[in-house]
């Protein structure tokens, strides 16, 4: 199996497992694993030739979804469990 395949699977994984805590109604750790499956998704389309113009909007929008996914994690275990 190619790595980039392989990133795009665990990228699903994450977007799906998200989804899953959307149907338990649990919205915010929802957003904690679906912004972390589309960056890791926006991370590997960096990597692909035919999308080399728009390098630098992927990038910046991988890096917005990283902040956002650890901030909303670093929330969920601060405030959640209280």
């Amino acid at each position: 199996m190619d790595s980039h395949f392989r990133q795009y699977i665990f990228g699903l994984v994450f977007f799906g497992f998200g989804i899953y805590e959307l149907t338990k109604n649990d919205p915010l750790e929802a957003v904690v694993y679906i912004a972390a499956g589309l960056a890791f998704i926006c991370n590997n389309l960096i990597s692909e030739p035919s999308l080399f113009p728009y390098r630098r909007t992927l990038v910046t929008i991988t890096w917005i979804l990283i902040i956002l996914a650890a901030i909303t994690f670093l929330y969920v275990l601060q405030f959640k469990f209280l």
